[in-house]
């Protein structure tokens, strides 16, 4: 399993289940280094939660989630900016398409801060999400909102 990688600002964010600017004391040991991923696994929060893996990433909001394919490349200062799509009508049932949106961040250390600009296309808006603080290693404390859960 991959930790620790970063690449250029362009990647990409997504699992199949359920990211900003924040700062933290730096981890050695989570200190991708120019060129790197952010880390798999998963980082949670109060009503927040992202599941990272190699190939995708997973985001929730409070009762909302998108998705974004493919690993998230950071820049050497731990930012990142990268396409998916999003649900904003998730709970207690999904309504509508999932519509563009930008996952915008910053991975220091175990501290990941995440804003998600959404395309409203439905409501023909934009609806910016966060910015909301997570930490690597947390469980996602989602309040009436259930996280997905790693099938």
């Amino acid at each position: 399993m991959r930790t620790n990688r970063t690449r250029a600002p362009s990647g990409a964010l997504a699992f199949a289940v359920c990211c900003g600017l924040g700062t933290a004391c730096s981890d050695p040991a989570f200190d991708p280094g120019p060129g790197g991923t952010l880390t798999t696994g998963t980082w949670g929060a109060v009503d927040a939660g992202v599941i990272v893996s190699e190939s995708a990433a997973h985001v929730h909001i409070g009762c909302t989630f998108g998705d974004v394919d493919g690993e998230i490349a950071l820049g050497p200062d731990g930012a990142f900016e990268v396409a998916g799509r999003y649900m904003l009508r998730a709970y207690p049932i999904a309504v509508g398409p999932a519509v563009p949106a930008r996952f915008i961040g910053r991975a220091v250390g175990r501290t990941l801060t995440l804003t998600v600009a959404v395309d409203d296309t439905v409501e023909s808006q934009e609806v910016t999400l966060g910015p909301v603080t997570l930490t690597y290693g947390d469980e996602p404390v989602m309040a009436q909102c259930p996280i997905c859960s790693v099938q």
